[in-house]
């Protein structure tokens, strides 16, 4: 990636591209959600949803047009998951294919890529698993005991990954693992290794998918790796870099996730404005009375303002820009005015905000999750104010 002159809309960019996926969100109404939400052990994965969404194409919107894709800018993929979310669906349940495709766009070999991009922009495969975290070590992912042992014409792997969302759904997962023991690096973030892995493959020779059941339908689970063998040609690049390559993608996705929650924030703010403005108590529209109406509109400042950011970061990304703190305040702010813009929400619907058939209540619990994945609040200031105002490291 080069760098570009700097190009930042403030109208309400992708016009067409806002309109047709309002419209695709209509087909998968609140209803729909909440009948997921009923299956055991936390909800059920929304394939027709995500079957609209790629056939569409929208899942492959940042695939270059020479793999099937549709070639946009980062910008227009942050559209489409605003939208999404805007409209009461969750854009959740398909986001990681925009970033973890990059992955291999930007550093697997012509190989991989002329193989791989083709099936994922059509659907035919799916690349909706992330395997980075786990349960000992967390945020700190260079400390990660998931390892993959040469043998043979390959590797054999071992290890646990957790919060691994959407692994029993997808078919192949981007995996993080560690080919040089941590005390045989000069630096802590040598010696990990991206790869590949076909998961369906896997689950046949020692690998694991156990559903996490947790507050929210975000299909999430734990991975479990008992020398499971994979081939050579699944490794991403060189060998021991992996943790750069994942880093060089963390941008887009603060980008994307970011966007997700404008789209909750606008959801948040329409519902609010439209029940307080027809609820009539005590004579008079409850939206007329300040402790309802002034952290509605607060909050819609708070989000205005943080789609400013999320738009700075997403045009100097699509410029070739550094944008490591851009897009990590965009992270923040985001998801910090959707929670605030729920929080009003849930405050103005009083009781009925709890009523599952007001959907607000899921939204909410959604939008929760932002504050924490995939990337914590705390994490993000620690980052400013170590990388962004040269204070001493925190952690």
């Amino acid at each position: 990636m080069t760098d570009q002159p700097l190009s930042m809309s403030l109208e309400e960019d992708y016009v067409e591209i806002r309109e047709q996926v309002a419209k695709l969100c209509e087909e998968f109404p609140g209803e729909y959600w909440r009948n997921l939400e009923k299956q055991p052990p936390s909800g059920s994965y929304p394939t027709e949803f995500i079957e609209a969404l790629t056939d569409a194409g929208y899942l492959a919107a940042l695939i270059p047009e020479e793999y099937g894709g549709a070639g946009l800018p980062v910008r227009g993929g942050a559209v489409i998951l605003e939208t999404i979310n805007r409209y009461g669906c969750s854009a959740a349940a398909g986001h990681a294919q925009m970033y973890t495709m990059g992955t291999i766009l930007r550093h697997g070999s012509k190989k991989q890529k002329d193989h791989f991009l083709p099936k994922i922009a059509s659907g035919e495969l799916r690349l909706q698993a992330f395997g980075v975290t786990e349960p000992t070590t967390g945020s700190d992912t260079t400390q990660i005991k998931t390892r993959a042992d040469k043998q043979g014409n390959g590797y054999v792997v071992n290890g646990q990954k957790v919060w691994t969302s959407r692994a029993a759904h997808s078919d192949l997962m981007l995996l993080l693992a560690r080919t040089t023991p941590a005390d045989q690096v000069e630096k802590r973030t040598h010696g990990i290794s991206t790869f590949l892995i076909d998961l369906k493959e896997a689950q046949k020779h020692g690998c694991t998918i156990t559903p996490i059941d947790a507050m929210i339908n975000h299909n999430t689970t734990e991975v479990f790796f008992d020398n499971v063998p994979i081939p050579a040609d699944a490794l991403i690049g060189e060998e021991g870099r992996g943790f750069r390559y994942i880093l060089d993608g963390m941008n887009a996705e603060r980008c994307l996730t970011a966007s997700e929650s404008i789209g909750s924030g606008r959801y948040f703010t329409e519902k609010s404005v439209a029940y307080t403005s027809e609820r009539i108590v005590f004579d008079r529209p409850i939206g007329q009375n300040q402790g309802i109406q002034f952290p509605i509109a607060k909050a819609h400042a708070q989000l205005e303002a943080a789609e400013l950011m999320v738009r700075k970061a997403t045009a100097m990304f699509d410029a070739g820009q550094p944008c490591g703190g851009e897009a990590n305040m965009a992270r923040l702010l985001a998801s910090e005015a959707a929670w605030e813009c729920g929080e009003a929400c849930m405050s103005a619907y009083g009781g009925f905000a709890f009523a599952r058939e007001y959907d607000i209540e899921r939204k909410w619990r959604e939008s929760r999750l932002s504050r924490t994945a995939p990337i914590s609040s705390n994490l993000i200031l620690s980052y400013i104010g170590q990388h962004i105002l040269g204070m001493p490291r925190s952690y």
